[in-house]
């Protein structure tokens, strides 16, 4: 571990303990890091929960929703050909309004290429990623560690960070806040969030179907909110079932048998009958925006920036692709001699995100509305909606490409390419 600076007045020749410090070793954190080890900056990753890579592999294990702009961005960092074995592809998609005519179907051979998506095992990824970091020699990582203060200067950043009983002071030229919805770094800067509660709770669990799931996903409105299956490996569904907060616990409570018989009847017969089905969970679901995305001598990424609704699986693929510009604009700064710290340089960072982020916030924060409205002129749009796009080739293809990722000015990662050399074609 790197001994920080001694404590004392700052010369302005005393050189900082890191570039970088990144608050929050999740996988969007830890991938900023494994992105950044194609730059010469000094990292620092802080984390405040023990890395548990080896645990051992369960029907439970939760699984996490991968658009194919973020399997390039995988790629671009090499962690794809580790994943690729271990991951189950989205070749059909099926969306449909409960007990209404509307339907869309969303191909892979239609965009042309081998999968819409994929699902892996977060244990997977996140064994992936723990794995990587331990590769890397310009890294730190200080985990359990509690952030306690951050101090932004003019020329360089403080972190207070508490390790065990010692408390250390970090000092570095740009902090990035990757520590999740409720984000200790955004709390302790005062930056205000818009927060929008749907009064709606998600169900998460693994199912098993009585038939072959054939590599097809479902997204499945209800009156109560979105329901969602996922393919997985052996022949398993993860499920994400959004229901009304006063009526989480009751399906929390049920038994197996119970369970499955109202999930079934909420969800219809499309995917066969559900045989099996593993532990529940549930999460509270809100919007959350940060008002500031950046300011000098700090960034905010994934979660910390903005927090979606689960419908449409897009969270950790817009938090990945935060990975993938903020470690373009870094990489180039440095290049150029630039402070990566510097307010125009993450300025940069900030607007080239703002219409991903825009889009995707109305996008899913939308579609949660708008399907949980039962006044009838709106269920008549909505369908009318569902077979427009499933009718017209133009509309189906812009709607697979935003959801793919390929939307928009894309960095190197996001086109699949390594970052080393961004300067240099």
């Amino acid at each position: 571990m790197q001994r920080p600076r001694p404590r004392g007045a700052r010369g302005m020749a005393e050189p900082l303990d890191y570039d970088v410090i990144i608050v929050g070793g999740g996988m969007v954190g830890a991938s900023l890091a494994i992105a950044l080890s194609a730059t010469p900056l000094r990292i620092a990753l802080l984390e405040a929960v023990p890395f548990r890579s080896q645990s051992q592999p369960s029907y439970d294990d939760r699984a996490i929703a991968l658009a194919y702009g973020t399997r390039r961005i995988f790629s671009g960092m090499g962690l794809w050909p580790a994943l690729a074995p271990r991951v189950t592809p989205i070749e059909h998609i099926h969306i449909s309004d409960r007990g209404h005519f509307g339907a869309t179907r969303l191909h892979c051979r239609d965009s042309e290429v081998d999968a819409l998506g994929y699902v892996a095992e977060s244990r997977v990824v996140g064994a992936v990623v723990a794995e990587r970091l331990q590769e890397l020699d310009q890294l730190t990582v200080f985990c359990p560690a509690t952030v306690t203060d951050v101090v932004l200067g003019s020329d360089h950043a403080e972190v207070m960070v508490q390790l065990g009983e010692e408390a250390r002071r970090l000092s570095c030229r740009l902090v990035v806040a990757a520590d999740g919805a409720k984000s200790t770094v955004r709390e302790l800067l005062h930056i205000d969030a818009q927060r929008w509660e749907y009064g709606q709770t998600a169900i998460i669990t693994n199912i098993t179907p009585g038939r072959p799931h054939g590599q097809r996903a479902y997204e499945r409105f209800t009156d109560s909110g979105p329901l969602a299956l996922l393919p997985m490996t052996d022949n398993r569904y993860s499920v994400v079932w959004t229901v009304r907060d006063d009526y989480a616990q009751t399906v929390l409570a049920m038994d197996d048998a119970a369970f499955l018989e109202v999930l079934q009847s909420r969800f219809g017969s499309r995917a066969g009958r559900f045989i099996k089905v593993g532990r529940r969970a549930a999460y509270p679901l809100a919007m959350v925006r940060a008002r500031e995305h950046v300011r000098e001598r700090l960034a905010l990424i994934g979660n910390a920036a903005h927090t979606l609704h689960p419908v449409a699986g897009q969270g950790f693929n817009l938090g990945l692709r935060d990975v993938a510009v903020l470690a373009e604009v870094l990489h180039e700064a440095a290049a150029q001699g630039r402070d990566i710290g510097g307010l125009a340089v993450l300025e940069s960072y900030a607007q080239w995100r703002r219409r991903d982020h825009l889009k995707m916030i109305a996008f899913t924060d939308g579609l949660a509305r708008v399907f949980a409205n039962p006044l009838w002129p709106v269920r008549a749009v909505r369908n009318m909606g569902m077979v427009a796009v499933d009718l017209l080739p133009p509309l189906k293809k812009i709607l697979t490409r935003h959801t793919m990722g390929l939307a928009g000015k894309l960095p190197r990662l996001a086109r699949g390419l390594p970052l080393r050399g961004a300067r240099d074609e």
